[in-house]
């Protein structure tokens, strides 16, 4: 399915006042059930969906790099962890180490990562809607709405599978 971003954002944010309403119903929802919910749609929306066709994630926001991913992206250009940090990184407002600048410096022109063998944890896991415990990340699970169709069209759906 050909993914049209521009359609995409206006859509996104035009729905977001009633995702957040739709959130605080899932906080209702028993997490196992939640859990099984999320998982299904996940499985059923990237069926149809391709991320290299959108890659709208690293072009517009920036994954958290743990220790771990600074270390092993530094070995991949052969540089010590603190260059790989001078010239990629910055902390934000919580701390964490983000991208520099987006899109992300990695995407390559046909929305393949230059280092996906190698990528953040935070980047394997993205969108994180196919995980356990999902009534602890329905906040970012909201916001990735606005970021990710995918994420988009699992609320979607289960807005209108949990309706009142």
């Amino acid at each position: 399915m050909e993914i049209d971003l521009e359609i995409f954002r206006r859509e996104s944010k035009s729905d977001y006042p009633s995702n957040q309403k739709l959130k605080s119903r899932l906080k209702k929802i028993k997490p196992k059930e939640l859990d099984e919910k999320f998982e299904e749609l996940h499985e059923e929306v990237f069926g149809t969906l391709d991320c290299m066709e959108c890659a709208n994630c690293c072009k517009t926001t920036s994954p958290i790099f743990l220790q771990t991913d600074i270390d092993r992206l530094a070995k991949v250009f052969r540089m010590k962890s603190s260059g790989f940090i001078d010239s990629y990184l910055h902390r934000d407002d919580e701390g964490d180490f983000v991208l520099n600048s987006s899109p992300c410096p990695f995407l390559e022109a046909d929305n393949k990562c230059f280092v996906y063998e190698d990528r953040p944890k935070a980047c394997r896991e993205y969108p994180h809607t196919n995980r356990k415990k999902m009534h602890g990340i329905l906040e970012l699970s909201l916001k990735n709405t606005l970021v990710c169709p995918a994420v988009f069209k699992i609320f979607q759906q289960i807005g209108k599978d949990f309706r009142k």
